[in-house]
């Protein structure tokens, strides 16, 4: 068999076999095998490449089964959205859901991970329930450029600590990864988490739960800290998930503590090391 080379040239005489007389439709098949990212550097070998990344069929197989539902709810659930997906070029509807779509007053935000395709969710904390978060002499939000929400709440002192929030939302199916809370400590205020940890707890409305604790001991970084998981059925319905961050043991105070969002997204990014970004 001849050589392969990068020529988008038609093969003509010689016999040598030239990436432009690769059959466009074996090309695609071979895209389909490959991460989006791997697409998109392979689209640059030639005309053929090109033709065949933009193809429907290679970004219908990288998109989430429930891809209609996750466009209509980036559009915020209008009708029209979800009459004109089919019209929509897959590639461009894959980029439109790589972007970060806000929900709920731009409380809540969604994308989907651009290495794997998996959706990920974010919750801001002015989403959440906090316990005394009228009462500015325990809670305040304060601007924080860190955040993806640009605001933290921060707690200067409370006997009663108790956050809890719900989602809900068609995840696609599989097992997502429940991260509760980037929080970052005052190295100058921070008290009372050394007494007894700090519980987080976590339910679906299919009955799915997960607990877990810790005690808050690293002053002066954000932390992300891992509830638990939890496995979507189907990506037609959507689950509701319920969770919690409570310390209501009332013999000591606590304080010094910013709570900026939840994050729900799927396993394999569990795999890559959370970051610590110290202030």
């Amino acid at each position: 068999m001849g050589g392969v080379t990068s020529s988008s040239a038609g093969g003509g005489g010689g016999g040598e076999t030239v990436l432009g007389d690769l059959p466009e439709s074996c090309v695609a098949e071979v895209l389909r095998r490959l991460d989006p990212p791997e697409i998109c550097r392979m689209a640059r070998l030639s005309r053929t490449f090109r033709g065949a990344a933009s193809g429907d069929g290679v970004w219908e197989a990288k998109l989430p089964r429930n891809y209609a539902r996750l466009l209509a709810a980036a559009a915020d659930g209008e009708a029209a959205a979800l009459e004109a997906v089919e019209a929509i070029p897959k590639k461009e509807v894959y980029a439109r859901l790589c972007r970060r779509n806000r929900l709920d007053g731009g409380t809540k935000e969604f994308w989907l991970d651009k290495g794997g395709g998996g959706v990920c969710m974010t919750i801001s904390s002015r989403a959440l329930s906090i316990t005394g978060i009228d009462d500015r002499r325990y809670w305040n939000f304060i601007p924080n450029d860190e955040s993806r929400f640009h605001a933290v709440a921060y707690l200067s002192q409370i006997w009663w600590f108790e956050v809890r929030g719900e989602v809900e939302f068609c995840f696609p199916e599989g097992r997502p990864l429940k991260r509760l809370g980037r929080w970052v400590y005052s190295s100058e205020h921070i008290h009372g988490w050394d007494i007894k940890p700090v519980r987080f707890q976590l339910s679906t409305s299919d009955g799915q739960q997960a607990q877990s604790k810790c005690y808050l001991t690293d002053p002066g970084v954000w932390i992300n800290h891992h509830v638990g998981d939890f496995v979507v059925k189907s990506s037609n319905e959507p689950v509701k998930i319920q969770f919690a961050m409570v310390q209501i043991d009332c013999t000591h105070t606590k304080g010094g503590l910013c709570v900026d969002s939840v994050a729900v997204k799927p396993q394999y990014l569990a795999k890559k090391k959370a970051s610590r970004i110290y202030v």
